[in-house]
């Protein structure tokens, strides 16, 4: 009866549901911490683009980290939804890069959730790798200028949410960088 059980922890924490207690705080894994400069990705999007943090300078960003076997990341991504609709009509963009996916897989995994936001692959772990080691769902909030304001690991559909609403709102409120005003 033990092994069961303890094989069910295993999987539960490769998903990300069994967690720090306490997501904000920084653990072995995570290579990033709020207030640092968002590292030097790059991913491609289902439709092409290449998204840099030079290319989302001036937006508030949601990046998130997600696999399409991943369970909490699978429950995460109605609240990903809301957000985009929640903020469509600001300079904000939510992107949620599916680490070690193609983009056909992805662009795969949207559709059938009929999920409207932006979506990258990150086959390699290449821009996954910037960030942590290992765990997912993880989100982060760059703000315009291109730090980070916010950052989570796991996916906690109340707090975590609501925390991630105040990092964009108040990232929003924020002044436009000079460079970017027009």
């Amino acid at each position: 009866m033990l092994r069961p059980i303890t094989s069910l922890v295993v999987v539960l924490a490769l998903c990300g549901l069994v967690r720090a207690a306490d997501a904000n705080k920084p653990d072995d894994s995570t290579l990033t911490k709020v207030g640092d400069a968002v590292p030097r990705f790059s991913v491609q999007t289902v439709d092409g683009q290449t998204l840099t943090p030079e290319s989302l300078k001036g937006k508030v960003v949601l990046l998130n980290f997600f696999a399409t076997w991943c369970g909490p990341c699978n429950a995460e991504m109605p609240a990903l939804q809301k957000l985009h609709e929640q903020f469509k009509d600001k300079p904000f963009v939510a992107v949620s890069v599916g680490r070690e996916h193609s983009i056909e897989e992805v662009k795969k995994f949207a559709e059938s959730k009929k999920l409207t936001f932006t979506f990258a692959a990150d086959p390699k772990r290449e821009a996954y790798k910037l960030f942590a080691t290992q765990f997912i769902p993880r989100s982060y909030v760059i703000d315009r200028e291109g730090k980070i304001v916010f950052q989570t690991m796991g996916f906690d559909a109340a707090e975590g949410t609501k925390q991630m609403v105040e990092a964009i709102e108040k990232a929003l409120a924020q002044p436009e960088p000079a460079a970017s005003a027009k």
